[in-house]
């Protein structure tokens, strides 16, 4: 027998789990699907608890947001790197995509896409011998490129837009920047100097580049300052730069009176950082709305994600 003293449970009270709220109810349940199921089946067959819910929430706000309210999509390359261009140039298609707004790299692939079709080289290989970067066609498109940047006004993601339309890229139809420009859609370009292969080549205006990129910020302020009452803004792998551009951005709408207050916000990423939660999910609603936060791999998350806005009916 122990030696310590032990408590006394006789007189505990307890109550009927019947008057007790519980999280979980059986029709909540993840429901076992049969053969073929379509893909609105499968969406209703998932558990309504935690994730789910809240993707079946933020999936009802971007469509309650889709011809009223900015749907704005902030990214990383990595999105392009995992082959899902198409899947957003079926949401620009369908009315799902208001802007889009990346880094330098970002830039870097969907020019090689357009032009070569191909991109991501290997790095630890080509690295090395000091061949990383150094492929002469993606280097010499750039030079011309942003060479036009300040000639005609332009912002980057809109002159390089441009540029694989006047040199016939052959595969532009599956280029963002090039879809989106001749559908009017913005693609605002946020370069930080010395992160891409395309700096490494002599010859490329740091200048130009620097004055395309602060014209594209200014786009990207204007378009936050829409976002107020029911917009949505959704970050998809970039853990620094366009989570700081966001919250500067909306720091000078709402500076300048707009009422950026009680919109929507997401992070798609592998692993939640800092930067996104707090800058993009968190201090951006403070003042009304709700940001959500989805932990997967962009390559499924993403199309899942399309699928449901496609196929689910709407504010489900």
């Amino acid at each position: 027998m122990s030696r310590y003293k032990e408590i006394d449970l006789s007189g505990v009270s307890t109550y009927s789990v019947a008057e007790r709220y519980s999280k979980v109810e059986r029709d909540e349940f993840a429901k076992p699907l049969n053969a073929e199921p379509t893909f609105l089946e499968f969406w209703k067959s998932l558990p309504d608890i935690l994730a789910v819910r809240d993707l079946r929430e933020f999936v009802g706000h971007i469509q309650s947001a889709r011809g009223r309210k900015p749907i704005m999509w902030m990214m990383g390359a990595h999105p392009l790197k995992v082959g899902l261009s198409p899947i957003f140039l079926d949401l620009l298609r369908n009315g799902f995509v208001s802007s889009i707004s990346s880094h330098g790299a970002f830039t870097v692939h969907d020019c090689e896409i357009a032009l070569f079709g191909r991109t991501s080289e290997d790095v630890a290989e080509a690295l090395k011998d000091g061949r990383f970067g150094m492929a002469r066609e993606t280097g010499d498109f750039f030079r011309r490129a942003v060479s036009r940047v300040r000639e005609g006004k332009l912002g980057l993601g809109e002159a390089l837009g441009e540029a694989l339309v006047r040199e016939n890229a052959p595969y532009a139809k599956d280029s963002l920047l090039v879809q989106c420009l001749e559908g009017g859609v913005p693609v605002t370009i946020h370069v930080a100097v010395g992160t891409d292969i395309v700096h490494e080549h002599a010859g490329l205006s740091g200048a130009d580049l620097g004055d395309g990129s602060y014209r594209d910020f200014l786009i990207f302020c204007n378009l936050v300052s829409g976002l107020g009452d029911g917009g949505v803004a959704i970050n998809v792998g970039s853990a620094v730069i366009l989570p700081e551009v966001f919250l500067k951005a909306l720091a000078i709408a709402r500076n300048l009176g707009f009422p950026c207050h009680n919109f929507y916000t997401a992070n798609f990423d592998m692993i939640q950082h800092y930067r996104p939660q707090q800058n993009v999910v968190r201090r951006p609603t403070m003042t009304g709305g709700q940001g959500y936060s989805f932990t997967g791999h962009h390559e499924i998350m993403i199309p899942l994600l399309a699928a449901a806005l496609k196929h689910s009916p709407a504010n489900n």
